[in-house]
């Protein structure tokens, strides 16, 4: 991967693929993705990978990007939850994407975090 050290801005393909971490320093899984809102053009969701091996029963996340948070020194993305916020969190498997349009499900998931959704 390329580092990442010395820039406030990054590449999406540079982040995809990164560790991230909760709020303890336990690793909750990795980057895979950002689903981005068409209008205005935004990053709406970034999509962590949970669990599983090989994506056997790995679990998707879609998480607001003001959860997240780069870590210069360790190169990895850290997000301010507990993993067990995570682990009941609105998921999704790699076959069935949820519609993140859908502006009911995308309040759902700001609001698990504890954030108010960009649109509001």
């Amino acid at each position: 991967m390329r580092p990442l050290r010395e820039s406030k801005v990054a590449r999406a393909k540079d982040l995809m693929g990164r560790a991230v971490h909760d709020r303890d320093g336990e690793r909750l899984g990795r980057l895979i993705d950002f689903a981005i809102d068409l209008d205005p053009v935004r990053i709406g969701y970034a999509v962590l990978s949970f669990g599983g091996f090989r994506h056997a029963g790995e679990k998707l996340f879609a998480l607001p990007p003001r959860s997240l948070a780069f870590d210069p020194r360790a190169e990895i993305l850290r997000v301010d939850v507990a993993r067990r916020l995570l682990k009941n969190a609105p998921g999704f498997d790699r076959a069935s994407w949820p519609d993140m349009g859908d502006r009911e499900w995308g309040a759902r998931v700001y609001n698990h975090y504890g954030l108010t959704p960009y649109w509001e």
